[in-house]
């Protein structure tokens, strides 16, 4: 019993010197944080906005930056961005912007937005200068409408063309006699072609090219505009592989020259006229933020309501849309007299066919109550359309990923898995033919096959009504433009699928005009607490997810997260995009 007391004591005065440790240091933190005032800008000021971090719709909680940093400051949100930019391009502190190009963390999609906010920085006769020591395709789709680009001289410069590259499991599931049992509705909707093909199929295969090069095309015309240019030599110079160096880009015109880091601030200084012996004040884009907190405007309300990740049942997390949650969400802005119009922001591949159907119907009833407008971030395709068809108008960019209207289901067969890689097997009574339908014990009967085609069916069928009701369409015209087809922004406005191009800033202007808004206040949604609070509120899971992000790095925690969302891809119905992709 002694022995057992010394433990415990020794256990408890462990948690209590560990919760003081946790309390002084967050303490500390926000001591700090609250000591500084806000930064100044000060005159001839140059924003810092670096391409490679993840502008999420949503600010997101990195525990271990705030450990690194020893600091309260976070990359700010994708809307924050793009005001912060419009706030730059009437600051008259801020002379310039340079642009950190080591890579590009964001979508072609929310790209898009930003570059077409630093297009009307340059308005204001204000320079923006890119730099890098790596530039990849994806930064220079940005980089681009720089006054000046410049790449270190032994770095590189990417230029050989968009590809995109898929995962098939079917061969791991045949290792493990793992037996997929797959449904689906659209000969498009290729979402479990991992699980039940070797390869693209043709359809698949099909609607890639024409969505890649889609995309490709539009990144070839806009840099032939910006760097005058045609897009024939661009083509030409990635089909043969002659840009090898950044001295080769600087011979073609890509970029304007290489460049170390100091000859860059050089050329700042001469630009700022000041004396190469002074510092330029360099301010990042966190620190602009920190010193503009209030963005959201002045006048009558508008809620904006961002839709991010996964459509799941029920109560969600950051990282995905909780059926639960976002009709709680759009019920208080569509009860709420203060707000006068509603913005859906929307950047999910969809999920759950039953959680969609769930948020359909709140957008439905907010669209009844007063303007509501959708504006599409990089992917808003399959349930991610489903919620949005209600809306009174959807934008998006001509390089967003939508549509993928089509249904698909999986109940695995993993009898043999058990009986011949674990040694377990099962055996029981039931009271009918279907009462242990969709057990993952057993291969399905004909009886049971048909039972889960025909509720796909009719869950498409209610898709595409859903569809044709809010797009004002016929059914059948739907058809044509369903069967689980991916479309980008640029062929959608052409189907019918979106009303017109333009970023997140254009749809709240519409909602304003449409609610006869002189001015207007920005409420975002869902609300964020302060970063300590949102880091004591933080889950293992969601620890563990960034922490796994940065270790892995983007492309292979994607993979990651797909092999994961296999697992959830047999928990009902699922309107869902065809697949996870990244554009190298």
């Amino acid at each position: 019993m002694k022995s057992f007391f010394k433990i415990f004591l020794a256990s408890f005065l462990a948690l209590v010197v560990f919760c003081f440790v946790i309390f002084f240091f967050f303490a500390g933190l926000a001591g700090s944080a609250l000591s500084r005032s806000a930064p100044v800008v000060a005159e001839k000021s140059v924003l810092e906005i670096d391409l490679s971090k993840k502008f999420d719709e949503r600010p997101m909680t990195d525990f271990q930056s705030v450990l690194q940093a020893r600091s309260l400051e976070e990359t700010p949100s994708f809307y924050d961005l793009i005001r912060l930019i419009e706030k730059a391009k009437e600051d008259n502190n801020i002379e310039g912007i340079l642009l950190k190009a080591n890579g590009n963390a964001n979508g072609f999609g929310n790209s898009d937005e930003i570059r077409n906010a630093l297009i009307d920085f340059k308005s204001s006769k204000k320079f923006i200068i890119a730099h890098a020591d790596v530039m990849s395709q994806n930064a220079y789709s940005i980089a681009n409408v720089a006054d000046k680009i410049y790449v270190t001289p032994k770095g590189f410069f990417e230029w050989m063309g968009f590809s995109v590259n898929y995962m098939f499991l079917k061969g791991t599931l045949e290792k493990l006699e793992i037996k997929p049992q797959i449904f689906y509705a659209g000969k498009f909707k290729s979402a479990t072609e991992p699980l039940r093909a070797e390869k693209m199929t043709d359809e698949n295969r099909l609607q890639t090219t024409v969505w890649l090069n889609d995309i490709y095309n539009d990144f070839l015309v806009k840099t032939a505009e910006a760097r005058k240019t045609d897009t024939a030599t661009l083509h030409q110079l990635a089909d043969a592989g002659t840009i090898k160096t950044p001295e080769d880009a600087a011979a073609h015109k890509l970029i304007d020259g290489v460049k170390y880091d100091d000859e860059i601030k050089d050329e700042i200084k001469k630009r700022l006229k000041i004396d190469a012996d002074k510092k330029i004040n360099f301010l990042s884009v966190e620190k602009y933020a920190s010193s503009n907190s209030d963005l959201g405007g002045k006048g009558d309300n508008i809620a904006v309501i961002y839709a991010t990740g996964n459509i799941i049942d029920g109560k969600g997390g950051e990282d995905n849309i909780g059926s639960a949650d976002y009709i709680d969400l759009l019920r208080k802005a569509r009860l709420d007299k203060s707000i006068k119009a509603i913005v859906v922001r929307i950047n999910s591949g969809g999920g759950s066919a039953l959680a969609s159907e769930n948020i359909w119907r709140e957008m439905s009833l907010a669209k009844q109550a007063k303007p509501l407008m959708v504006s599409f971030g990089d992917v808003a395709a399959s349930g991610g359309y489903y919620i949005a068809a209600p809306a009174d108008s959807i934008f998006a960019s001509k390089n967003t990923i939508t549509g993928s209207i089509g249904v698909f289901g999986i109940v695995p067969d993993m009898s043999t898995f058990f009986k011949n890689k674990l040694g377990v097997t099962f055996d029981g009574v039931k009271t009918g033919p279907l009462a242990n339908a969709g057990s993952v014990d057993h291969p399905m009967t004909e009886q049971e096959r048909q039972l889960v085609q025909a509720s796909i069916e009719k869950i498409y069928a209610d898709f595409k009504h859903r569809v044709a009701q809010g797009r004002k369409k016929d059914t059948a015209y739907v058809e044509t433009i369903a069967q689980g087809r991916v479309w980008t922004g640029l062929k959608a406005k052409d189907v019918g699928l979106i009303d017109a191009y333009g970023g997140l800033k254009t749809a709240i202007a519409a909602a304003a005009k449409k609610a006869k808004l002189d001015s207007y206040e920005i409420k975002e949604f869902p609300k964020q607490g302060g970063m300590i609070e949102r880091i004591l509120g933080m889950d293992k899971t969601e620890m563990a997810g960034t922490r796994m992000r940065k270790e892995l790095g983007l492309e292979y925690y994607n993979v990651y997260r797909q092999l994961i969302e296999v697992k959830a891809m047999t928990q009902g119905a699922q309107a869902k995009l065809p697949f996870d992709f990244t554009i190298n």
